[in-house]
């Protein structure tokens, strides 16, 4: 009776240790793989250029997340089911047929408290500390489960193929880009990101996929010197004018046959005259296109991204924007890509003007019509779509399908749009108003 007894009891704690080892086991998993997908891949690479091991190890594993998540599931399924046999076995033979009952309700709660709950709290908070700790076990268990994963993958994937679901060997969840500009968003609106901060990063991101003809300064206000012009009259505008740059057109605004270049006109004045102390009247026989330099032309359907390196390799500064015909719609400049990341950039040689977009004390903003939608959103924090169009103005005509007259008004995209000015066929000003 007695060794009856210490056998029971000898089973009864063996059996029990085996469980609670179990349950490390399924908290070390749980914990593992909420570690690996919830780690940034970002920090992941700053500790492993610094020389963590573990960082790089959950690097290489974390780049097929369906085998890893596939392995890690296998052994949580593994030691959860051995667990709850053993707890079944153990207190059927203490408790009866009454056991089944209380093993359920003793297990759901040892694995919810200290197997899923605990260790998955820990990781969220210590993602990549403890992805880069259980990453070298987790590699070698990658390593042993890697045939029986590579067999369920083919049967859940040709399963999922008789729904139509297809899934691509190197499609990711979520793309980079996204996920940056949703952590921006997300950073803002919790008040840790400032807006300026995101909106610069977005622009810079952003580059890539909008073209030239979107920023571009439109060909209606481009100031040109007629290359016909007296030296007087060029002279006069170029002084007069607050940019450093200027196109020469000959008998027609579309024929640009140079760029002139403040300083290059004072060049040549100078050495005209014959320096500081010559004679003024030898301007009379100057010719404009003498100093012009060739005309750059960039099609409108560029990137800015791509413009922006095709102005630092070819060191300058100044573009004409032309369409697949050839024909001129506007230009470009360094400038106007970097307001693009940065906002408006001013200096004491550009034209005073009221801001593009004015509030009113009534609530409603007045908007020039010649704004971009994308700064106009970057400015009030709107989302008016700019897929149709490039200017506020652009967007009117487009939903309206006609060209407006001054008093009309409109409603869409949850916004009232009042005309409040215009000049020919252009739309001047907006008054506009969310609903």
């Amino acid at each position: 009776m007695e060794t009856t007894t210490t056998l029971l009891d000898t089973a009864f704690w063996g059996t029990t240790g085996a469980i609670l080892f179990l349950l490390v086991l399924s908290g070390f998993f749980s914990g593992s793989e909420t570690a690996l997908t919830a780690a940034s891949r970002g920090k992941l690479r700053a500790q492993a250029d610094k020389g963590s091991r573990g960082a790089a190890k959950a690097l290489r594993i974390t780049e097929d997340n369906e085998r890893l998540i596939g392995s890690v599931l296998l052994g949580n399924n593994l030691v959860n089911i051995l667990a709850a046999s053993l707890a079944t076995s153990l207190f059927t033979r203490v408790f009866g047929e009454s056991g089944v009952a209380l093993a359920t309700l003793v297990m759901t709660v040892l694995v919810l408290v200290f197997a899923e709950v605990l260790p998955k709290t820990y990781a969220i908070t210590n993602s990549e500390k403890a992805a880069a700790a259980v990453a070298p076990v987790i590699q070698v268990i990658v390593t042993l489960f890697s045939p029986i994963v590579a067999v369920v993958r083919l049967t859940v994937r040709g399963l999922l193929r008789i729904f139509g679901v297809r899934i691509h060997p190197d499609s990711n969840m979520l793309a980079v880009r996204e996920e940056i500009a949703g952590a921006l968003y997300l950073g803002h609106s919790e008040g840790v990101v400032e807006k300026e901060d995101r909106d610069r990063i977005l622009g810079a991101l952003d580059l890539g996929d909008r073209t030239v003809e979107e920023i571009m300064l439109h060909r209606s206000g481009i100031e040109m010197i007629d290359a016909a012009a007296t030296p007087q009259n060029i002279f006069a505008q170029c002084v007069n004018s607050p940019h450093t740059r200027l196109p020469v057109f000959r008998d027609e605004p579309e024929n640009i046959i140079g760029v002139i270049h403040a300083k290059d006109l004072l060049r040549a004045i100078y050495a005209r005259i014959g320096g500081a102390s010559g004679n003024v009247d030898a301007l009379s026989g100057f010719q404009v296109t003498d100093m012009a330099k060739p005309p750059y032309f960039v099609p409108e359907t560029t990137t800015l991204d791509d413009q922006m390196r095709q102005f630092l390799r070819q060191r300058t500064h100044f573009a004409l924007v032309v369409d697949e015909y050839g024909s001129l719609q506007g230009l470009i400049t360094l400038e106007d890509i970097l307001e693009e990341i940065v906002g408006e950039i001013t200096d004491e040689f550009d034209v005073d003007g009221e801001h593009p977009v004015r509030k009113t004390e009534e609530g409603n903003f007045l908007v020039d019509g010649a704004m971009t939608i994308r700064d106009l959103n970057r400015a009030t924090d709107w989302s008016l779509p700019d897929e149709e169009a490039n200017t506020v103005a652009g967007l009117v005509i487009h939903e309206a399908q006609m060209i407006p007259t001054v008093g009309q008004v409109f409603s869409f995209h949850n916004f009232r749009f009042e005309v409040m000015g215009r000049e020919g066929n252009r739309i001047t000003k907006l008054q506009i108003r969310p609903l």
